[in-house]
């Protein structure tokens, strides 16, 4: 195995874990989750469930929308081709269906390596340290998510279906994701307060890691992505 391949799968691992530690961090502080996973915690802590195996469930359904999402859009240009279908548009949804796929069992791993830390991770019960717990999970969540992404190999359902839609409705990424973030927020509320009546999951954190993940994962790529994908022999 060449080197950089190496150092790509060792960082990209090593993203994931930091990812999972991060968003542990999140929920552990008490002052509200990050959007993407605002939603199974919610269902978890109402009906008392596993937030690893309610998470993963939830990322199942990012799957399987994605199937969707990019069989229409594939489907779609077919069209727009007048039927024209070329050898690389044949090869090619095949290999997207199939990435989308391995993000099943991928996303199994990464809900047992959250469980372990939830397991591991005492809750804080002083206000000053829920703020300190809150402030680690948002800077190892940007750090995680860009080690990850920057890597190209298998994305977190999370960032995939975010992808997804915006290739199907011809959308920026960022507005996309705002768009995507606003959605779950609002599925959020509607369930905690229809079964809970009151707010689960939303608060000042989430507010927090919308406007400071994606400054994390500026701030780290800046300082940090081209020496990683340097070593990992990544082109961007």
């Amino acid at each position: 195995m060449k080197k950089s391949t190496t150092f790509r799968w060792i960082f990209y691992a090593g993203g994931l874990l930091i990812l999972a530690m991060g968003i542990i961090l999140n929920t552990k502080s008490g002052l509200g989750v990050s959007p993407i996973i605002s939603v199974a915690y919610s269902i978890s802590t109402i009906w008392n469930l596993n937030f690893g195996n309610t998470t993963f469930g939830l990322y199942t359904v990012f799957v399987i929308i994605e199937l969707l999402l990019h069989t229409c859009h594939n489907y779609r240009q077919r069209r727009e081709e007048n039927h024209a279908l070329d050898a690389s548009t044949k090869k090619s949804l095949p290999l997207i269906l199939g990435m989308d796929l391995l993000q099943l069992p991928l996303s199994l791993v990464f809900t047992r390596f959250m469980n372990l830390f939830s397991s591991w991770i005492p809750a804080p019960e002083q206000v000053g340290m829920r703020f300190v717990v809150l402030l680690c999970g948002i800077i190892l969540t940007g750090i995680g998510a860009a080690m990850s992404l920057n890597m190209r190999i298998v994305p977190n359902p999370g960032d995939g279906i975010v992808q997804a839609i915006a290739d199907t409705i011809r959308k920026p990424v960022g507005f996309t994701k705002n768009c995507f973030d606003l959605c779950n927020i609002c599925i959020t509320i509607t369930v905690s307060l229809v079964f809970a009546h009151k707010l689960i999951g939303v608060g000042i954190g989430t507010v927090v890691a919308v406007l400071g993940v994606g400054r994390v994962i500026a701030l780290f790529n800046k300082m940090c992505m081209k020496k990683m994908v340097t070593l990992a022999g990544v082109e961007y």
